[in-house]
């Protein structure tokens, strides 16, 4: 979010509709500009330090080497829109600073691209997340000529194109762009502006259709590496955004399903960034308000037909708060401030809404944290704020964290928070020239140690969701179509193995923790409906058993309601041991130590096979009360 007064615009809005309301530090010098040490130049330097695509291993997002790649960005923001929504949009007193971007990243008036690059380059930083809205891919009227003065090889061009042209300016210089999807209507975001959710001022087959035209533009350009799918989903006037209620507003199940098809019907190669919930509740004291951020995915993460490619994102911004939405004045609440807590506070609770996932490793959440906004103004004088911007440094750098600073460019004169400045000559001004009160704190984040070089590949652990739907996340099996008609199926991505199920509900586990390269390849595919391969004993005596043939191990289920319907079962590369252990789970958990992969059926009993195991069959029974839901697990030794 960036300084929008979303808890003033809500208050006054609920009122309007008739629902009550309860009321200078010495600088460092920032890198130069120009050629590295060995000559070349910043740009063919950057280029060579990486190799796209991207991917993740864990916590770590990393390169086609296996390195890692640390998104060390900042936000070039303008082809979102600035308009602030009122009053003619011709003039730039109705735009956001004064700062009439012309649905062009900003700056292109007045310094021409290349500049602007090298510029990007004296910053440190090797990536930028670039803001587009719908309404701007749509808009066919070329820019005014005004709008690229300093460019005028962009004169004639659409919106559209002149985005092509400034991504292929970038990606050419070396930098890794995520296109991030900002907003539905090209104004200035974030508050009650039409622009709260992904579908709120258009449907989500747009919004779906939208990404995947994207993604197919630049599949080619291999340094355009991810997807930031929305930003700052949050309330609007009268319904929250939810994680896992099944409906139209549910944000979880639409990255979900986009993300599975942008990896399949348009671009394999990018990275699927999952930003967190912005907001939730009416800010207002005394009623239900807080920012969820990352914290549902403890319970409900994202399993992705390709597993390494989920980045999650959160936003913090001082001004804000784990239950304050920013706002001053109309619309303030009594919550805490992030700038208003003490440094260990802070930190603790940065770690509850955000960085847990990237810490809590061997979890079915674990994936890289990008933290793609935060930022503070260049004139900021109030010292809590400049304390919390220095302590939020401090975590970045403890948590070796991805970042992206808001914003990069903007106009002198206006706002202070852009690193860079350019008045209408041309000149720049900003964090590379003269006092900036942030220069050593951003030169601290710019230049900190962090893990560089190759990253294992390690144990990969992912929760499957049958709540609403299906979650069959392996590529082998949808290509062999339905194979349980009228069912809920759960399958686990290819190369992994089902480890855990609920006794209800439908959620599973996976992994390929002890066992990476389980399933031969090519090898057989097995639905089981019936009792036939149950050869070796009786393992669950009076109970119903859906059990594998020998040397296959368990990769998907199905439910019908709360019914067992069949299991999905995976030839492996060699011979399977028959010996092994009945987990029950029909009266309460049965999980090993420590409950590896974390907790993936919130309130429902789990069954669990150890990490040294596979599944390899299912037991229920259709006794009364019992409904055939699923109550033990088969699990043998691998």
């Amino acid at each position: 979010m960036k300084r929008t007064l979303l808890g003033a615009a809500l208050a006054a809005a609920l009122l309007a509709a008739g629902t009550p309301a309860v009321s200078a530090s010495v600088t460092t010098p920032a890198p130069a500009a120009g050629t590295t040490p060995a000559g070349l130049s910043a740009g063919a330097a950057l280029a060579d330090s990486w190799t796209p695509p991207l991917s993740t291993r864990g916590r770590w997002i990393v390169d086609a080497d296996g390195d890692r790649f640390k998104l060390k960005s900042a936000n070039w923001h303008g082809a979102q829109g600035s308009w602030n929504g009122s009053g003619d949009i011709a003039d730039p007193a109705n735009h956001h600073d004064a700062e009439k971007s012309d649905q062009l990243p900003l700056g292109l008036d007045r310094a021409p691209v290349a500049g602007i690059l090298a510029d990007f380059h004296a910053l440190g930083i090797n990536s930028i997340r670039l803001p587009f809205s719908n309404e701007m891919l749509h808009d066919q009227r070329p820019v005014p000529d005004a709008a690229v003065a300093a460019n005028p090889q962009l004169r004639g061009k659409t919106p559209l194109q002149v985005f092509d042209a400034v991504i292929a300016a970038t990606t050419a210089e070396g930098f890794a762009v995520v296109l991030n999807d900002h907003t539905n209507t090209s104004r200035w975001c974030c508050g009650l502006d039409g622009n709260e959710r992904w579908n709120t001022s258009q449907t989500t087959a747009r919004w779906e259709d939208d990404w995947l035209f994207l993604a197919r533009r630049y599949k080619d350009n291999k340094r355009v590496v991810g997807a930031d799918l929305y930003n700052e989903v949050r309330r609007t006037i009268t319904d929250d955004a939810n994680w896992g209620r099944g409906d139209g507003h549910d944000w979880w199940a639409a990255t979900q399903r986009l993300g599975d098809r942008l990896l399949t019907e348009a671009n394999p190669d990018l990275l699927v960034v999952v930003e967190g919930i912005n907001w939730q509740g009416i800010p207002a004291d005394g009623l239900f308000h807080w920012r969820p951020t990352l914290e549902p995915a403890r319970t409900l993460s994202h399993t992705l037909v390709a597993s390494d490619k989920l980045v999650y994102s959160a936003h913090f911004y001082g001004y804000t708060g784990p239950n304050h939405t920013g706002a001053t004045g109309t619309g303030e609440t009594h919550d805490w401030r992030y700038q208003e807590l003490s440094r260990d506070d802070l930190f603790a609770i940065l770690r509850r809404q955000a960085f847990f996932v990237s810490a809590d490793t061997g979890r079915h959440y674990t994936a890289p944290v990008w933290i793609s906004e935060f930022g503070i103004g260049a004139d900021e004088t109030d010292p809590k704020a400049r304390a919390w911007f220095g302590n939020f440094v401090d975590d970045l750098i403890a948590n070796d964290a991805d970042f992206a600073y808001w914003p990069l460019v903007g106009f002198s004169g206006h706002g202070r928070w852009k690193l860079l400045d350019y008045d209408t000559q041309g000149r720049r001004s900003g964090i590379l020239d003269g006092p900036d009160w942030r220069a050593d704190d951003w030169r601290r984040l710019v230049t900190a140690p962090g893990r560089t070089g190759p990253v294992p590949a390690g144990d990969t652990w992912d929760m499957l969701n049958l709540d609403h739907a299906d979650a069959v996340q392996s590529l082998r099996t949808r290509a062999r179509g339905d194979w349980d008609q009228g069912a809920r199926k759960g399958v686990c991505p290819d190369g992994q193995r089902l480890v855990g199920l609920a006794h209800r509900d439908g959620r599973g586990l996976c992994t390929d923790a002890g066992a990476p390269r389980l399933a031969a390849p090519g090898g057989p595919l097995t639905v089981v409906t019936d009792e036939r391969f149950v050869k070796e004993g009786d393992w669950a005596g009076g109970y119903s058993k859906l059990q594998c043939p020998r040397d296959q191990f368990m990769t998907g289920y199905s439910v019908r309601g709360q019914a067992v319907s069949a299991v999905l079962c995976t030839g492996a590369a060699r011979a399977l041991p028959v010996t092994g252990r009945t987990v029950w789970f029909d009266r309460g958990d049965n999980r090993p130590a420590g409950q590896p992969g974390g907790e993936f059926a919130e309130g429902n009993y789990k069954g669990q096979c150890a990490e040294g195991e596979y599944a390899a069959g299912i037991a229920f029974t259709g006794a009364w009360a019992k409904g055939k839901t699923p109550d033990a697990l088969l699990c043998r030794t691998l």
